[in-house]
């Protein structure tokens, strides 16, 4: 089972990176953590990959900090590998759809967010830890009991997206250009992927762990 949790884990990063690979090739918006990740990489000129770690770093200490028990395996998994991944698999997809219309871009997007809510799916179910940035809503929901998760994620969201935006703004990028990191599948992100991905909990993820009988 460990192992199996171990692989649910590994996948769910892989998957996951090449999903936002995609969301970025179509251009249409990215999730809230992407969009501030995108104002990050806007300003400061090194790669994705090795910007995506120290992000992440800064954020696991905060966790570290306040919550060890958020923090496993997983989370260095994501920690260390996301970043990369979705480096390549943007470079990928730029490679195989070096022209897509509007048609072409809005079907990636929505192939896009159903990869994620799988992938995601897979990285909730292992329950080895989860990424550093939902590490900070939780920590701080906890540590304010009067405050649920889910408004502290949504200010958290808000945040990265508000800080990604003036960032883009910063370094140049025009609102056209600042559109392919927050827009339409920024919103499908913040207010679809929740009921999704708890579809992909019951019908794939946990059937995989614990065999078809966990679905019936």
């Amino acid at each position: 089972m460990q192992k199996k949790r171990i692989l649910m884990s590994i996948l769910g990063v892989l998957v996951g990176g090449i999903s936002v690979g995609m969301f970025k090739r179509a251009a249409l918006g990215v999730d809230p953590f992407q969009s501030l990740m995108s104002g990050l990489d806007a300003a400061i000129p090194i790669r994705f990959g090795t910007l995506y770690v120290i992000a992440n770093v800064l954020l696991l200490m905060f966790a570290l900090f306040f919550d060890r028990k958020k923090i496993g395996l997983a989370t260095f998994i994501n920690l260390f590998l996301l970043g990369y991944v979705v480096e390549w698999s943007q470079a990928l997809m730029y490679r195989f759809f070096p022209e897509l219309g509007l048609g072409g871009r809005g079907l990636m997007l929505l192939v896009a967010v159903v990869i994620m809510c799988v992938a995601s799916s897979f990285y909730f179910t292992a329950n080895l830890g989860v990424s550093t940035y939902d590490a900070v809503a939780l920590v701080i929901s906890e540590r304010q009991s009067k405050v649920p998760f889910a408004y502290c994620r949504i200010i958290s969201d808000f945040i990265c997206v508000a800080i990604g935006v003036v960032l883009c703004l910063l370094s140049g990028l025009t609102f056209g250009e600042i559109g392919a990191s927050v827009g339409v599948g920024t919103i499908i992100t913040a207010f679809f992927m929740g009921p999704l991905i708890t579809f992909f909990n019951v019908h794939v993820a946990q059937p995989f762990l614990n065999g078809k009988a966990a679905e019936q």
